[in-house]
């Protein structure tokens, strides 16, 4: 099996961060300042540098102002989307 940061579904994951961030109206800095973290941090997981766990991911979509049953669906509507 191959490492999920190869896959397909990865890039579908970091698309979709990027989207929802964009989405919130914030910019790198502002999404990183909002998790305490340097504008770097934003940067690396969007490039896919920087692999997420599924406690940062909700924090993630906090910052975000979206629940992380909702990204998940959306995660899920774009993978069906894709394989159809």
């Amino acid at each position: 099996m191959e490492k999920s940061v190869y896959r397909d579904e990865n890039l579908v994951l970091l698309r979709l961060l990027k989207q929802c961030r964009v989405e919130a109206g914030l910019t790198q800095a502002q999404f990183a300042q909002a998790l305490e973290r340097p504008q770097s941090f934003a940067s690396d997981i969007e490039r896919g540098l920087r692999r997420i766990d599924l406690v940062q991911l909700r924090d993630i979509c906090h910052a975000l102002n979206i629940g992380l049953v909702e990204f998940v669906q959306r995660f899920e509507t774009e993978l069906a989307r894709k394989d159809a």
